[in-house]
């Protein structure tokens, strides 16, 4: 071999090696969401699992604040080796992108896709001693005393704002706006009875129903989902009302093609294991599974749909 073809073949294997012993150093899964929610829940459970067949440390890093523009913003100027990733909920991604001036990223051009992670369930819930059991009569509660009702969410321009507001425009309701840091601590309000409603994921609010501290008035969901079989849908009540979360990795721009496709082949495994199916059926989650490219064109179709959400019915960051 001549010396310089044999220059070429080093050239070629030291990237090739490099992404080979991907990863070298532990991987930081950023929650752009306080810990508690969904997001949070979901992290964990997908991380957990990857360190175990990567051999590496995976590490939850909670970055809450700006409706999780601020924990998103990061991740996409970070290193892009792989080593940093977002675990986003959809809402972040494709729906703060109307709802704020500037986000601090771009939700296309400063990532990666790497994987679907999960879908999980939604459900508006009250105290128990709430005078309504379900939509229907909330609507009337609500239509008789305009603004007496308050319901809690994880914050301005959280996805659980976002709802209680379509649900005001479907309903023809008016309900006043209670914002908190994060689900767990609006969860925690509803069930202590400082405020009687909120709009929260299951991973965030199971526990509370399932021990009777929560009532579910409707599952946010299209359909009924898997945990609250006997809980009906808000669309039951209010036809075409309804949208199903999720959850996704996404990698900042620029990371190596043979890197996202490592983590997506990790993230499709972990997903077929029965522990981490059977963890995200106890958080009300289930798994979501798909290529970069099937969650890239996701992000693009939802960017398109909640645009015209947004507008339709008003919602915004106070």
């Amino acid at each position: 071999m001549t010396l310089s073809l044999l220059l070429a073949a080093c050239c070629l294997a030291l990237p090739l090696q490099a992404e080979e012993r991907f990863p070298s150093k532990p991987i930081t899964l950023v929650v752009p969401q306080a810990a508690g929610g969904a997001n949070d829940a979901i992290a964990r459970v997908i991380g957990q699992k990857l360190s175990q067949q990567l051999g590496q440390s995976v590490i939850i890093d909670n970055r809450p604040g700006a409706g999780g523009n601020i924990g998103t913003a990061f991740v996409g100027k970070a290193k892009a080796d792989g080593t940093t990733l977002l675990v986003q909920a959809d809402s972040a991604q494709v729906i703060n992108p109307w709802l704020y001036k500037s986000t601090g990223f771009d939700p296309v051009k400063d990532f990666e896709p790497v994987a679907p992670l999960a879908h999980a369930g939604y459900a508006l819930v009250a105290h128990p001693s709430f005078p309504a059991n379900n939509v229907k009569e909330l609507i009337a509660l609500a239509k008789a005393a305009p603004g007496k009702y308050s319901i809690a969410s994880a914050g301005n321009g959280t996805l659980n704002h976002l709802i209680g507001a379509m649900l005001e425009k479907a309903a023809g309701i008016d309900l006043t706006h209670i914002p908190y840091k994060g689900s767990a601590a609006a969860a925690t309000d509803v069930v202590g009875g400082q405020v009687p409603l909120s709009v929260q994921s299951l991973p965030s609010s199971i526990a509370f129903i399932k021990a009777g501290k929560l009532k579910v008035l409707g599952v946010v969901n299209e359909k009924r989902v898997k945990a609250l079989p006997d809980a009906p849908t808000i669309g039951e009540t209010l036809k075409g009302f309804g949208k199903t979360p999720w959850y996704g990795m996404f990698a900042p721009a620029g990371t190596p093609k043979a890197v996202v496709e490592r983590l997506q082949a990790e993230v499709l495994k972990a997903l077929d294991d029965k522990d981490v199916i059977d963890k995200l059926a106890g958080v009300g989650a289930e798994p979501f599974k798909g290529s970069p490219a099937e969650l890239g064109a996701l992000v693009k179709s939802d960017l398109a749909l909640w645009k015209q959400v947004v507008a339709d019915t008003g919602a915004k960051v106070d």
